[in-house]
């Protein structure tokens, strides 16, 4: 209470001096609406990402999107609702994060409307099922595999941003007990979703994720978690966190809510996903109830790897199409010994190379997605494109910046910023769920 009162306080000070005349006098008139604002709308982010509360609605039987009917081809043809989405997708990356992105890098922070005109887009509601609020009346992995994609045409790390919090929808809705769904899922079809993140990764050597340093005991009817995660999304403002821990000798995942006892952000800043926040989430003793153990018998901690796996290709096939994008009329227009760079063999050959690669990485990705909308066994599917996006994505990035030569090596053109996020995507564990 002392804390929102402390902000009242604030605001109202910064209010009164808003009206004073000497702002105008000085001419600080704008910037000082601009504080304003901004601390306004801060203050409300604080207090909402400590004080939601979720509630369960009425109980209703849990839900399980089936898989839509299709056929045993793979077929790359898009649905009219699929291209309406695409165009709308692709409209927002190059309108909207491609111009925030530099900044948004640079400020190691979202800017602070981005989630409200990103909620506009709709992609939450392809995650809850009608039943919770939301759209969702089947399977739709391929439809946010594509979003994905698009997304991070305009930037790699700001879409990384905007999924996490339809990630844990979608986990919640594909394993979710009636409870658990009927408590969370009607808060992301919301005008408001709440921010939220699944966290599996850990910073040990060589991490296995299927060897979790962090362990779940059980404890009387509930549970006590203690380790710690790394890299996690959005971790400061996350009001619902899916935290993978060993249970059993098992991995098991567990919904835990933000500022629960026990749980503690700590700085995580990475070379790339800067935009994203990422935090350590310390766990001392975190005591939880039973029924924040995600799902039951038909929870497939492979599959929300898998999953996961398939998101951030997407994300690596978007971002690396952004690096071709550049360097082609880079290439043309750059002149070198009297004629065009691209004119050489050498960086001909290289340009080609990559259109090669995104194909190679995009279909694998598009494969496996169909097979996983389909409610086919997809792991080797999953785990080849993970194979090849995470290898050829770090060669791109750095291709990317070769071509540009000196110029790849500085911030005024965004190649380096896209050869940083691009190496998350081999050491990517969970963060994000299609």
């Amino acid at each position: 209470m002392k804390m929102v009162d402390l902000q009242g306080a604030g605001l109202s000070m910064l209010s009164r001096m808003a009206q004073s005349e000497l702002i105008d006098s000085l001419k600080l008139r704008k910037p000082f609406e601009k504080l304003l604002y901004r601390g306004s709308k801060a203050g409300f982010q604080v207090i909402g990402a400590t004080a939601r509360a979720f509630k369960s609605t009425d109980k209703k039987p849990r839900e399980r999107l089936p898989a839509p009917v299709r056929t045993d081809l793979f077929d790359l043809n898009l649905t009219n609702e699929q291209q309406m989405i695409r165009e709308s997708v692709q409209r927002f990356a190059a309108e909207v994060l491609y111009p925030l992105a530099h900044k948004s890098d640079e400020a190691v922070s979202l800017p602070a409307d981005l989630r409200a005109q990103a909620a506009e887009l709709g992609l939450a509601y392809y995650a809850v099922p009608e039943a919770m609020g939301g759209a969702a009346s089947e399977q739709s992995v391929v439809t946010q595999m594509l979003a994905a994609e698009d997304l991070a045409h305009g930037d790699f790390s700001l879409a990384a941003a905007i999924l996490a919090p339809i990630s844990v929808a979608n986990a919640l809705t594909r394993w979710g007990t009636a409870e658990q769904q009927s408590r969370y899922l009607p808060a992301f079809a919301s005008e408001q979703a709440p921010v939220a993140s699944i966290a599996v990764n850990e910073a040990t050597p060589l991490f296995n994720p299927y060897k979790l340093s962090t362990t779940a005991k059980r404890s009387g009817d509930g549970f006590v978690l203690n380790g710690e995660k790394s890299l996690v999304l959005c971790g400061a403002d996350a009001e619902l966190v899916l935290v993978a821990a060993m249970l059993d000798d098992k991995p098991a995942l567990f919904i835990v809510e933000g500022g629960s006892e026990g749980m503690r952000w700590m700085s995580d800043e990475a070379m790339g996903l800067k935009a994203t926040g990422t935090m350590k989430l310390r766990l001392d003793n975190l005591t939880l109830p039973a029924d924040a153990l995600l799902g039951d018998q038909d929870f497939d901690y492979q599959q929300l790897l898998d999953f996961g796996y398939l998101a951030w290709c997407a994300l690596a096939v978007g971002t690396a199409q952004a690096v071709l994008d550049y360097v082609i009329p880079y290439c043309n227009d750059r002149v070198a010994f009297g004629e065009p760079i691209s004119h050489r063999q050498g960086v001909a050959f290289m340009i080609a190379d990559l259109a090669v690669e995104i194909d190679s990485m995009r279909m694998l990705t598009w494969n496996a997605a169909s097979l996983a909308e389909a409610g086919k066994p997809f792991h080797r599917e999953a785990y080849l494109a993970r194979l090849l996006c995470a290898e050829k994505s770090m060669q791109i990035g750095t291709n990317g910046v070769q071509l540009l030569g000196g110029h790849g090596f500085t911030k005024e053109h965004p190649v380096e910023r896209w050869y940083r996020d691009l190496r998350f995507v081999a050491i990517a564990h969970g963060g994000l769920h299609l």
